[in-house]
């Protein structure tokens, strides 16, 4: 009687939701790989459907989107695509989200709220993700709200380059726009060469989101360049108030920069108009050409996604690319 030979080999499927089909094609092409054709759509009440138009059984799933707004509607779409590769037999599924859907509402600030953060985690996990891809989390606690393997990516190396080509021969501060972001200017001073530091410190009235009551600059600024780093830029108005607090204070130029440019509402007249001289920002969001502007440089963040996604694929060492969980 001869035995049944079985071959397994790997292979690798890129999917993208409708959010931001770019970035996972501009993915897609760092890797060789063209993303899977999948079915998307919406029924007249709003319900969404999806269907992956070719076999995934066995494959390595890596699932793209970017929760723009409407953010509701995108999360529920990567779920929904989650759940349709586990249920087609996909071997392994990662959901790659470059921005993290709620990643502000990760602790309780008053009694009877949510831990929304921790929700969405749990919500990736029980429609099927085995492992989670992100790009600078606005905590690092929430990759321990998913049950399993994250793989947390930094921009830094990606805007820190940017700014020494652009700003390297001018005395740099670099600064905080509050004092919880100190940790991550301190990166940013090492990768510039021990530069100063200097933070905003600020009051906020907990019941109006997006809004600052005072500012006040803590730090050696006079005559320099200021580069003020966060996680994300919204409506703007927190950055665009540190960046007058500096300008106050003798700062000779301010740089903003960001690894998610969300830009909502009010977000690009208030930096347009704005004295800063420029905003760097990468692409893990789509930032449409309506909402672009001189001072405005977006840097890629796909060659990054793609060197993670190789090395997952590969069994290897995402924390020695990248300084992440491997």
């Amino acid at each position: 009687m001869s035995a049944i030979r079985q071959t397994t080999s790997k292979s690798l499927m890129l999917f993208s939701g409708r959010a931001y089909p770019e970035l996972t094609a501009e993915i897609a092409g760092h890797l060789g790989v063209t993303p899977t054709p999948t079915a998307s759509y919406e029924f007249a009440n709003g319900e969404l459907f999806v269907r992956f138009e070719e076999s995934v059984r066995g494959c390595d799933a890596f699932i793209v989107q970017s929760h723009a707004a409407p953010i509701n509607t995108w999360l529920m779409e990567q779920l929904l695509m989650v759940d349709a590769a586990k249920r087609a037999s996909a071997k392994r599924i990662t959901v790659v989200v470059p921005f993290f859907p709620y990643a502000r509402q990760d602790k309780k600030h008053r009694g009877r709220e949510p831990i929304s953060a921790r929700l969405v985690a749990d919500l990736f996990k029980t429609a099927g993700a085995d492992r989670l891809m992100t790009v600078d989390l606005h905590t690092a606690q929430i990759q321990g709200f998913f049950d399993g393997p994250v793989d947390h990516l930094f921009a830094l190396d990606l805007l820190v380059d940017h700014v020494k080509e652009r700003w390297g021969d001018r005395d740099i501060t670099v600064v905080s726009p509050d004092s919880g972001r100190v940790r991550v200017s301190e990166r940013w001073s090492d990768k510039l060469g021990g530069t100063p530091l200097a933070f905003i410190h600020k009051t906020r009235d907990p019941m109006k989101p997006n809004e600052v009551v005072a500012n006040r600059v803590v730090g050696e600024v006079e005559g320099r360049v200021c580069i003020l780093v966060d996680d994300m830029i919204d409506t703007g108005g927190t950055i665009v108030k540190a960046a007058e607090t500096l300008f106050e204070a003798g700062a000779a130029d301010v740089i903003v920069c960001a690894t998610h440019g969300v830009l909502s509402g009010p977000a690009v007249d208030r930096l347009k108009n704005s004295r800063v001289s420029e905003v760097i920002v990468t692409n893990t969001l789509p930032i449409e050409p309506e909402r672009q502007f001189d001072k405005l440089t977006v840097l890629s963040i796909a060659p990054l996604l793609a060197r993670a996604i190789k090395e997952v694929f590969e069994d290897g060492s995402v924390t020695s690319l990248f300084g992440g969980a491997s």
